[in-house]
């Protein structure tokens, strides 16, 4: 006998797979954990005749010769699968698109980066020249959709995009998506954001502004990330985090969501024992203080920023600049000869403003370029740490309309990062 299974607390994108591979694997039964995201649970109401799910408790783990597990590579992550862990005749199959190794030693394994998991069984399926119903292609793509968030997560591939295609091709129906994709938000959910906006406080992290909010709720909520996500929007922070604890037992919770370059929210999920993508994860923590896992977060976050790409890997250095009393005439030919758009303006080794060619529209007369520049310059600056994230950045520069800012580091001028950088870093055309 030989079952496909995949993590607790089942999304689309792992009933997806769990489907696909029953194709790729004939004979393979479907085995779902008893916790599913409510949304799979309503699609599998209308849909379950056609798919034959099984529970873990409806299966003879003795009999089981192969297991196929696909989106997750943890034991503890699967459901009642504790037995087949010792069994030494169990061939294992792996299909997973997370970057971080798990404990789960496979005989096969297809493990490879992707927006979503079964992107990478869709290019195998594709390969084979399976045919596909309707059916099979709207849940695919619904797998795909939540998985890359319509495609716009930065965790998306360019081959998701291609599946996406390939499935309506094969008559995915968009309608079907939009009924079951869409986040089941009540009135328990309204009351959690609330009690969570009420205490909400904002940090700062190496760089980054985070939100670590504590909460007890009783019984079963579901859609607490969608909680969780709205919370991080309405805050406006590179990263939110819930930590909610249950009145009646020993859970914890924690739930991240981010939206920022360098900061890997999956990664720090998978520190805690749980999982998830660069911009979203989970975790389940058992009798476990909520402001020891708040510590741990935290230093989570400063030890996932030590690897990422700071301003100071970005910034142009050593800065030319000028004087207060500097010409205009000067600083005009400065730039031309130069080919800049801006200068910073110090004065013995601080920076006082900022002079660009758009402080030159308030030159009137020709006679005013015999002035000091310290008449024309911008005096309200806009600098950055060099610590910064390339993200921080580049909202700075759009916030306050700037092409360039000053890196300072102890009230010294150190370099300067301009736009150009910023497009170059996300563009990923980085210089080696």
């Amino acid at each position: 006998m030989q079952i496909v299974t995949t993590h607790k607390n089942t999304d689309f994108d792992a009933l997806a797979s769990t489907i696909a591979a029953t194709i790729l694997y004939p004979g393979a039964v479907p085995v779902l954990p008893r916790n599913v995201n409510p949304n799979v649970r309503a699609f599998l109401s209308i849909h379950k005749d056609i798919f034959k799910i099984r529970m873990p408790h409806e299966v003879d783990l003795e009999q089981v010769s192969r297991l196929i597990v696909v989106d997750v590579n943890k034991w503890n992550r699967l459901d009642q699968m504790d037995a087949l862990r010792q069994k030494d005749d169990l061939e294992v199959v792996l299909w997973d698109h997370h970057a971080m190794e798990g404990d789960i030693e496979p005989n096969w394994r297809c493990t490879e980066e992707m927006g979503a998991n079964i992107t990478l069984m869709l290019r195998r399926l594709r390969e084979e020249q399976e045919s596909l119903t309707p059916v099979q292609a709207t849940l695919f793509l619904a797998g795909l959709y939540e998985d890359t968030g319509n495609l716009r997560f930065p965790s998306t591939k360019s081959e998701d995009a291609y599946m996406a295609g390939y499935l309506l091709e094969n008559r995915a129906d968009l309608n079907i998506l939009s009924s079951f994709l869409r986040p089941a938000y009540g009135e328990k959910q309204k009351n959690i954001l609330f009690d969570m906006l009420q205490s909400a406080e904002r940090i700062s992290v190496h760089g980054y502004n985070v939100s670590i909010s504590k909460l007890s709720i009783k019984g079963h909520v579901s859609s607490l990330s969608v909680v969780v996500q709205m919370y991080r929007e309405i805050v406006n922070v590179d990263a939110a985090f819930g930590i909610f604890t249950g009145k009646d037992d020993n859970k914890c919770i924690v739930i991240g969501r981010g939206d920022t370059d360098g900061l890997n929210i999956g990664t720090i999920m998978r520190s805690l024992g749980g999982g998830g993508h660069p911009g979203a994860g989970s975790a389940m923590l058992k009798s476990v203080n909520p402001d020891t896992v708040e510590e741990m977060i935290i230093d989570l976050i400063r030890g996932n920023q030590q690897a990422s790409v700071q301003i100071s890997d970005l910034m142009s250095f050593p800065v030319f600049n000028v004087s207060p009393d500097t010409k205009m005439k000067e600083v005009a030919i400065i730039l031309r000869e130069r080919g800049c758009t801006g200068l910073p303006v110090v004065d013995d080794g601080k920076i006082v403003g900022m002079i660009s060619r758009r402080d030159f529209r308030r030159v009137r007369k020709d006679s005013a370029l015999d002035a000091p520049v310290r008449a024309f310059m911008t005096k309200n600056i806009i600098t950055i740490d060099p610590g910064k994230s390339p993200m921080r950045a580049a909202r700075l520069m759009v916030k306050h309309d700037v092409g360039r800012l000053p890196v300072v580091e102890d009230d010294r001028l150190i370099g300067i990062v301009t736009r150009s950088d910023a497009m170059s870093y996300f563009y990923d055309i980085l210089p080696e």
